[in-house]
Parts: structure tokens; sequence; C-alpha cells
């Protein structure tokens, strides 16, 4: 079957241009042209159907639905809400202050602060049509599980302790919610809106992340690739590297894409999406103004190391998977 996207990357790099894949430049301007189209046509067309389907999903009826429920039932709702919900991790954090003002546990907020960027049906899709939908079930899976984990890993240490004075005494619940229009009309005007924002936040991260991958895939030996991609200090490594940087589970994926194609085993490059997803700098540095730095700490370290433990676990399973990506 014709791939659409790839059809118009060979024809503008190698009729248009008249540049070789044999060359690396050729090869990184190919994957570029390639996947910056797809993924933008991707995006729309999933944003625009979940924001219609979706209704009207706001963080105050995130708060109120997870609010007044059993510890086990709200730590589930919490991941579930947090994986459908299209709050990127600088917009989870102010949700963040509304569980705490609930009396929701704080331990089931950390599970929400965990999924909600990390997981998002619009990354999921991406992923599936992009690098297929096993690896997209295995990252919503191991993604699902860290957020769950690390929860309860957090209410060990009683953070309650840790949040900031100012942020109990805060009423985000007693604002009065605007009506919504649930008309088809409305639904499609709220959709388009969500894709012109959504869109609007992301683009240039779309595109570095797409610019990432094309130079990985154009420029990266094949065989330092091959040397370093199986030592297991590759995926610490990964989730080093990750941490600093500043995109979304959507931008990531190009990235990941190459690594794939350049033979980084599976496990390396969930580690890696993972760790931009949910520890980026932007989000710790919103939630060091409404938790301490002992919590903030214990709270990277335990993402951090949950990232390596299932990179190491898919290293370990994944010649036992077939991932459909080829060179």
């Amino acid at each position: 079957m014709i791939d659409p996207f790839q059809w118009f990357a060979d024809w503008f790099v190698h009729g248009i241009l008249g540049l070789s894949d044999e060359t690396r430049f050729g090869a990184a301007l190919n994957f570029f042209v390639m996947d910056i189209p797809k993924i933008f046509f991707l995006l729309v067309v999933v944003i625009y159907i979940m924001g219609w389907l979706r209704a009207f999903v706001s963080p105050e009826q995130v708060r109120r639905y997870v609010q007044g429920r059993s510890k086990i039932a709200a730590r589930s709702t919490a991941v579930g809400l947090g994986a459908v919900t299209p709050f990127c991790s600088c917009s989870s954090v102010p949700l963040f202050i509304g569980f705490v003002e609930a009396g929701i546990p704080l331990g089931v907020t950390f599970s929400f602060l965990i999924a909600s960027p990390m997981i998002n049906e619009v990354a999921v899709v991406l992923l599936a049509g992009i690098l297929g939908w096993k690896v997209a079930l295995l990252y919503v899976l191991a993604g699902l599980t860290v957020a769950f984990v690390g929860g309860m890993i957090m209410e060990r240490f009683k953070p309650e302790r840790w949040v900031e004075a100012y942020v109990w005494k805060i009423h985000m619940g007693e604002a009065k919610m605007p009506e919504r229009d649930t008309s088809l009309y409305g639904r499609h005007v709220y959709a388009w809106g969500e894709v012109m924002d959504i869109v609007r936040r992301i683009w240039k991260w779309i595109f570095i992340g797409v610019g990432v991958g094309a130079f990985f895939y154009g420029y990266i030996p094949q065989h330092w690739v091959e040397n370093l991609g199986d030592h297991w200090l590759a995926v610490p490594a990964a989730v080093l590297i990750g941490v600093p940087m500043y995109s979304n589970a959507i931008g990531v994926v190009p990235g990941a894409e190459a690594m794939l194609i350049k033979g980084v085993p599976l496990g390396t490059t969930l580690a890696f999406m993972m760790s931009v997803a949910a520890l980026s700098l932007p989000e710790l540095l919103i939630l060091r103004k409404v938790i301490r730095w002992p919590a903030l700490i214990r709270f990277v370290a335990i993402l951090a190391v949950s990232f390596v433990l299932v990179g190491w676990l898919f290293n370990a399973v994944g010649p036992y998977l077939t991932v459909p990506i080829a060179p």
C-alpha cells in the first residue's frame, strides 16, 4: 500500500531537489518532509474528533469526578482521566492545586499529574500511526502502571507536609462555571477551537521534534547505535537526556521513530519518551511553586527510576516483539 506522505517526500526530495537518500542530508530531509505533513494531518484529525466526542471536559469537572471516591477508585479514576484529558504537564499543575483544595489524597493527585502529560489519545494515535499499535499499547500500559504505582509510592512519604501553605487556602471549586453550548454546532466550534489552540501551542515542538529525529536518522552512524544501544547504561542515559528536554508526548514521537529506525532498542526508546513527556523542566519549575524541594526531589527520583525499569524490562522482551519500523 502506497504511503502518500512517503510518496510526497520522495517526489520532493528526489524528483524536485535531486537529492539521494544515500547522502546524509538527503536521508535527513526525506525523513523531515515525510513526517511533518503526516504528524500535522493526524494531529488535526484526531484532536477534532476527540474534541467533538468528548463534549466538554473541563479541569473542574475532572476534579469533581474524582472527589469523594474511595482511594483505589479515586486513583484508578485519576489515572484514567489523566490519560484521556487534553492537559499538558504545565496545565496539569493548576488542576493539581484544585485536587489538593478538594481534599483528594495527594498520592492520587500525583497519579493524575504523572498520567496527564505522559498519555493522551492524540499521542497514542500518532504512535499507532507511525510506530504501530504494538508500540502504542506498550507505551500506554507502561505509562498507566508508572502513574498508578508512582502515586502510591509518593503517598508513602506523606507529601502533604511539603505542600506550600498558601495552596491549602485556595478555593478553586467556588468559582461558577459558565454554561456551555452542547449542540452539534457548539461541539464543532469547541473541537475546532481545540485544534487551533493545541496546534498553536505545540507546532514549534513538532518541528523541533521532527528536526531532531531527522538529524538522528540522517547523521548518526548506524554502528554507534549498534555499539551503544544494547548496553545496560543506555536506558539511564536516555532518561537523563530526556529529563531536561521540553516537549510533550506528541512532539517526542518523531524522535522515537528515528531511534527505532536506527536500531535503538524499544525499551530505551520508551524510557526516553516518558522522561521527555512527564519530567519537563517547565512542569518542575511550576510544581516547585506548590510543593517544597523534598517532595519534588522524590517525585523526580520515583519517575526516573520507574522509566529506567520500564526501559530495561522492554529491552529484555524486545527481541520477542515485532515493531513495524524499517530503515
